[in-house]
């Protein structure tokens, strides 16, 4: 009776821990987490302004995301963000591609968008140079009832 006891308690414990492996690697491939090697390449870009963009954020190009935004810090030289991104390494960028803040909907969430260029592909810690920062609505705004009003 006890033999029998323990080979199902032997069963019981191998399905559990099959299931929290199964938890485990799920948890991992939807949280992005990088485990077992490096999946993605860094590289640089300058924005006048990086107002919305947050750490994290998607990086896409031609609709697909190919990315995230490691970082974002403040260069106090030239008064620019500098933004790190990370984009995975089976995406090849080009030299003089353009980096774009975008709004995903009217007031969603601050992405970065790729346009392709078709020069030499970036490496490791290259920089894009070619950017252009997010549409600010409210200057739009401002912008346009001044204008109309003269």
């Amino acid at each position: 009776m006890a033999d029998k006891q323990t080979k199902i308690e032997i069963i019981v414990g191998l399905f559990m821990l099959i299931g929290l492996g199964c938890i485990s690697y799920i948890a991992i491939q939807l949280g992005d987490l990088q485990v077992l090697g490096q999946k993605n390449y860094i590289i640089q870009a300058r924005f006048t302004s990086a107002s919305g963009l947050r750490t994290g954020a998607y990086i896409e190009a031609a609709g697909v995301r190919i990315g995230t935004v490691e970082s974002i810090k403040f260069d106090a030289e030239d008064y620019l963000a500098i933004v790190n991104l990370a984009i995975r390494k089976d995406v090849p960028v080009h030299e003089d591609a353009v980096a774009s803040i975008r709004t995903a909907g009217i007031i969603g969430d601050k992405f970065i968008k790729i346009t392709p260029g078709g020069g030499e592909y970036l490496q490791a810690g290259d920089e894009i140079y070619e950017t252009e920062p997010s549409i600010n609505l409210e200057e739009l705004i401002s912008k346009y009832i001044f204008e109309t009003e003269k």
